[in-house]
């Protein structure tokens, strides 16, 4: 497809997916052209609302529609493979929410597509957009954290009220937003995993998924690096407060995210803490849209609030920036990341943990077809350098 101007953009899936039609509206390069859902009064209620004139009940006739560049899908987890790679064999870019797929094979099949059609293909993998994991990124590629000596993630979540196929689901097959960043922070691969299961789910749900582990942590070992990653994740039966959250430990400074919600992030300096306010990041954005790193369509007074946008925080103001970085890469001016064998990578690890803790810790390495020949961005360890750090203020006792 010759690169353009404005690209024409279809959704498919309007619960979590409504969130992103005014960014496409207002964005530049954009044309916020299509919209599709099963439920017709669904379908009319969205359309209406933000005068989206094309409206389709059937996927198939949305991929028809030749005016449609990129379709931005947001359907159920389960259905994200056949949708994707549909998508793709009808000529469309593509991106998707998480997790990339639900089986290892789903993976492969959207990497062999994406491969086959030349087409581009994100995850659209809200942590590493979040103002959290770019100000982080700004601390290690300025050299401020020195070398990366370790990383731990986690994300809790209570999935109460959720629809039922996620009863009883494995932890770590929906685990994107935990290994994410993970990886992503020095732009390491996965190479193998070892897993734990601990405790179990509601007697009802082990038979769904045949899964009865209430919580799954596993230890990712990075490729061609001495680097690891420790990342625990839950849905059901555990007592915690919502959390996405990621710590990284550097040879200079560390960052440790907050416990709560309503507490600070702290980045130590040696053994002093400061505890700290995360910067936005919406500048780096066209203007038009600088205002969704802090507001949402379900923010409005008297508007139901998706559960995925109020758990999340507003997943860090990163809904602009995903937009923005498909149509860049769409229109060859920007990285796509993840990308189908990045987003394969980080998938996997997950899906792949799942199958090491039922094996009791076995070391599962991923598959060659999820691994590229990136290159870490590694910052050299170096005892006597301290890089300046503008952000630093008062230094609270530890």
């Amino acid at each position: 497809m010759a690169t353009k101007d404005v690209y024409r953009v279809g959704i498919v899936g309007l619960e979590f997916g409504a969130e992103f039609i005014p960014i496409y509206q207002r964005h530049p390069n954009a044309e916020m052209y299509a919209i599709c859902q099963r439920t017709q009064s669904k379908l009319d209620e969205v359309g209406d609302r933000y005068g989206v004139e094309v409206r389709y009940t059937d996927y198939d006739r949305m991929l028809a529609d030749a005016s449609i560049d990129i379709i931005h899908i947001n359907t159920p987890l389960q259905f994200h493979a056949d949708h994707v790679v549909a998508a793709l064999e009808a000529g469309k870019h593509v991106g998707c929410t998480i997790p990339m797929a639900i089986s290892v094979e789903d993976c492969k099949r959207i990497v062999d597509a994406q491969r086959r059609t030349g087409l581009t293909y994100m995850m659209m993998e809200t942590t590493v957009y979040s103002r959290e994991f770019l100000f982080v990124q700004d601390l290690y590629r300025s050299g401020a954290l020195g070398k990366l000596q370790f990383l731990r993630a986690s994300h809790h979540q209570d999935m109460t009220g959720w629809p039922s196929y996620w009863d009883g689901m494995p932890p770590m097959y929906n685990a994107t937003h935990a290994i994410s960043p993970t990886l992503a922070l020095g732009r390491h691969q996965a190479e193998y995993v070892q897993a734990l299961g601990s405790g179990s789910v509601f007697e009802r749900m082990k038979s769904a998924y045949g899964s009865p582990f209430a919580i799954e942590s596993t230890h990712i070992k990075f490729l061609d690096a001495d680097l690891g990653a420790e990342v625990t994740r839950h849905l059901w039966a555990v007592a915690r407060e919502y959390r996405e959250s990621f710590d990284a430990y550097g040879a200079i400074r560390s960052f440790e995210w907050s416990q709560t919600e309503d507490g600070s992030h702290v980045v130590y300096l040696g053994e002093r803490a400061e505890r700290i306010e995360v910067p936005d990041f919406a500048s780096q954005l066209p203007a038009e849209i600088q205002s969704f790193t802090t507001a949402g369509v379900y923010t409005d007074e008297g508007e139901s609030e998706h559960r995925s946008f109020v758990q999340g925080g507003g997943h860090g103001g990163s809904h602009p920036h995903l937009a923005h970085a498909l149509l860049m890469a769409v229109a060859g001016e920007g990285e796509t990341f993840p990308n189908a064998v990045q987003a394969a990578n980080i998938t996997c690890a997950g899906i792949l943990s799942h199958e090491s803790a039922v094996n009791g810790g076995q070391k599962t390495y991923l598959p060659e077809w999820t691994l590229s020949d990136q290159r870490p961005f590694d910052v050299a360890l170096d005892e006597g350098r301290e890089p300046a750090w503008e952000g630093e203020t008062e230094v609270v006792p530890s």
